[in-house]
């Protein structure tokens, strides 16, 4: 089994080794297992279901969320010779019933549908008259009403357990919670699957987060963040509103930007234009809505910007993950505001009248606020709420390469946020602890008792805003940890005892002017490190890595496909920075197996030499 995945691995995809845990997962579903696997953005999750694919006999189906990506993924597979076919409401009758003859007379090897096709019970039928070898669910959090991005329709995939209980089920997600694991393990079918977990950690992406200013001087912000840094780059603009992303787009045109307006509104035909001019082009900014990004296999996204909080950490992840996935220095810069804070609780509780669900809401949205406001690593808050051990500095944040001078000594206070949690033996959420710091809505905590506590009313003199950000950014240092199940409820950790016993201090972001007792303090001196210039990072020689990528895309017209799918941009660098004169020495270059040293290795000697 060994030497055979890594022949395909090398023959058909053109890899020297597997990343991270890609082969155990590889072996796991060739021995007929059923498997749960978390791996970033990025990270080959799809490798993972398309090698075994290709070992198998008969058809894998992969379930997949968008149209965009089922097409970008199947014209990937055809290239490298693949019988890859999908099937959505895009096609016409006629080629669906084609695509459906090929499946059943076995000459299709993948095939990716959607789950609303999925549920057809038509559909359904002409599965059962084929061989199924192995049944992949993409974006498998879905299917989970705790998840982010949890999509009614997913509920349905759960058929495949019913329909096929023999054949493996691979559920594949960057992001899910405990309860979205729960939720997924239940629904699929998956109680005795092996489970696979990769770091969250996306070391090549830089963090930064600042806070939101007028509403000019915001969009200027942004527009000084892409000149300076990423001027004919590729990136993406997050923004919380349709209306927010036609402005902002529309004053990045005006500055020279090529942005492009994107959302759920616009019709279908020039969303896809746009998607397609955004894979296609370089130097396309995208200013979309959380309705762009989702699949998007594109590796050179330069940045990812977000002009509003997003919803909860698991976006925020999934979102800046679209950035970098070649590995190259990339950057996630984020503006917020706590006007925006309303309107997320607006949009995440619409239509739903669970208290439950209200409340699970708000958990996120307040642990996202936390990360904002953030004094520690934002890499080590990030990666701890996954419950991915990282301790800071990662040297690659804000925090850590730029540390304020503005930050508040709130030991104080934390120490009395903390003896609140004990004293009410560990059964409340942030809003009753700080009412019952402060004194607040007195009759209700007389009822409960709660008057009764020595902490009762100790912080009255602080305002609430003060008590709320202490307790979000004790649990984004991992010193309380928040019961992410509905009930809010906040456990200490052992990083509270320093605090508690004094031998730690503990500092804050400014949150008002500060009119109360709590007093500016500068914060302990952290070591700056010196940022290395963005060319030396890309390319020991930029022009010929720059010519290569000119090179490239000339190519790939010629030959009517996309420039990425000739060779990523590491392959590019390495070349730059190698100058190869033989094909023996092109073997040693990331991505360049067998097939493409022969399609392509004489031709870009040539050019190397030519462009040196």
């Amino acid at each position: 089994m060994h030497q055979e995945i890594h022949e395909v691995l090398n023959q058909v995809f053109g890899h020297e080794q597997f990343r991270g845990n890609q082969e155990e997962i590889i072996k796991s579903i060739m021995s007929k297992k059923h498997n749960l696997v978390l791996m970033p953005t990025g990270g080959g999750k799809s490798i993972c279901y398309q090698l075994p694919a290709l070992i198998f006999r008969g058809t894998t189906i992969v379930i997949s969320p968008l149209i965009a990506l089922m097409k970008d993924q199947v014209d990937a597979l055809k290239e490298k010779g693949i019988e890859a076919a999908f099937l959505n409401s895009s096609l016409t009758l006629a080629e669906q019933r084609d695509i459906e003859a090929q499946l059943i007379s076995g000459h299709i090897k993948l095939l990716y549908v959607s789950p609303e096709r999925l549920a057809l019970t038509r559909f359904q039928n002409v599965l059962k008259r084929c061989e199924i070898s192995l049944i992949a669910i993409d974006e498998a959090h879905c299917v989970s009403q705790w998840g982010h991005d949890f999509r009614p329709e997913y509920m349905e995939v759960g058929v495949v357990a019913k329909l096929f209980p023999k054949t493996p089920r691979l559920a594949l997600t960057a992001t899910a919670g405990e309860l979205t694991r729960e939720d997924m393990i239940k629904s699929l079918k998956l109680d005795d699957a092996n489970i696979f977990i990769s770091s969250f950690d996306r070391p090549n992406i830089s963090y930064e987060i600042q806070k939101k200013t007028k509403k000019a001087e915001n969009y200027e912000r942004l527009l000084e963040f892409i000149e300076n840094n990423y001027p004919k780059d590729t990136g993406i603009v997050y923004c919380l509103s349709r209306k927010k992303t036609e402005e902002t787009a529309k004053f990045l045109k005006q500055n020279k930007i090529k942005a492009y307006a994107y959302h759920a509104g616009m019709a279908p035909s020039k969303r896809e234009k746009i998607q397609e001019r955004f894979i296609q082009q370089k130097g396309i900014v995208i200013v979309a809505t959380i309705a762009f990004g989702m699949g998007i296999d594109k590796s050179n996204v330069r940045y990812v910007a977000h002009m509003d909080l997003p919803k909860c950490i698991e976006s925020y992840y999934q979102e800046t993950g679209r950035a970098g996935r070649d590995g190259l220095p990339s950057k996630a810069w984020m503006l917020y505001g706590k006007q925006e804070v309303v309107m997320l609780k607006r949009m995440m509780n619409k239509g739903t009248t669970s208290l439950k669900r209200r409340r699970y809401n708000e958990e996120k949205l307040e642990a996202m606020l936390g990360l904002a406001e953030a004094t520690l690593c934002r890499r080590e808050v990030l990666l701890n709420y996954f419950n991915d051990p990282y301790k800071g500095p990662c040297h690659n944040c804000d925090n850590c390469l730029a540390p304020s001078n503005s930050m508040i000594n709130a030991t104080e206070e934390a120490v009395l946020a903390l003896q609140a949690v004990h004293e009410t033996k560990q059964k409340y959420d942030i809003q009753s602890l700080v009412h019952i710091i402060t004194g607040y809505a007195t009759g209700v905590l007389q009822e409960r008792g709660d008057h009764l506590l020595k902490v009762f009313n100790l912080g009255r003199e602080v305002k609430e805003d003060i008590w709320y950000s202490v307790y979000r950014q004790l649990i984004a240092s991992g010193v309380l940890k928040m019961q992410m199940d509905g009930s809010s409820r906040l456990e200490l950790t052992q990083k509270a005892l320093p605090i508690i016993r004094g031998e730690q201090d503990f500092f804050i972001r400014p949150v008002v002017p500060s009119a109360t007792k709590i007093v500016t303090a500068k914060a302990p001196a952290k070591k700056k490190v010196k940022r290395q210039p963005r060319e030396k990072l890309i390319a020991s020689d930029g022009d010929l890595f720059e010519a290569l990528k000119t090179f490239r895309r000339e190519l790939a017209r010629a030959r009517r496909t996309k420039p990425y799918r000739i060779f990523p941009d590491q392959t590019l660098q390495e070349l730059a920075d190698k100058k190869p004169t033989t094909l023996s020495q092109l073997e040693d270059i990331y991505g360049i197996g067998p097939k493409k040293l022969k399609r392509f290795g004489k031709i870009f000697i040539d050019a190397i030499q030519d462009l040196s």
